[in-house]
């Protein structure tokens, strides 16, 4: 993979904040051609440094408007069998492996706070969890 330069990370910065900005508004932005912008595209997606577009849901709109952040512990060499039980999960919207003193970090959502309460049961009754601590996510100041 091609290491990014400043003018690839500036591109990647922008299209987290609006991933439909036009070719032209972009190369306007960033100070270039429309050319370059659209080959550096092709390369970030064929690199697979990009791997899609999304669409963001204003937080008091999405349906899965209860979010937080579920720091869980894992006992032994059980973490890839509690990683196959947490993906089955639907709510569960990101798991991420980490150092310290969690081996698991997990991002959820639920539509209201009896699902949200059920969730935090089902990963705390998958074998292999032995301690798991859960922060509801009020308000996003930067995404």
């Amino acid at each position: 993979m091609t290491p990014l330069d400043d003018l690839d990370r500036a591109l990647l910065s922008a299209l987290r904040e609006n991933g439909r900005e036009p070719v032209a508004g972009l190369a306007r932005r960033l100070g270039v051609s429309r050319a370059t912008v659209n080959s550096r595209l092709e390369r970030l997606l064929a690199s697979g440094t990009v791997v899609g577009f999304s669409v963001r849901v204003r937080d008091e709109l999405d349906p899965l408007a209860i979010r937080a952040i579920s720091l869980i512990e894992v006992e032994g060499r059980a973490t890839d069998q509690v990683i196959g039980q947490l993906k089955g999960l639907a709510e569960i919207r990101a798991l991420h492996t980490t150092n310290g003193a969690w081996d698991l970090v997990a991002e959820l959502g639920a539509e209201n706070l009896a699902d949200f309460d059920k969730v935090l049961g089902k990963i705390r009754s998958i074998p292999g969890v032995v301690n798991s601590e859960t922060s509801l996510l009020l308000s996003s100041v930067l995404r």
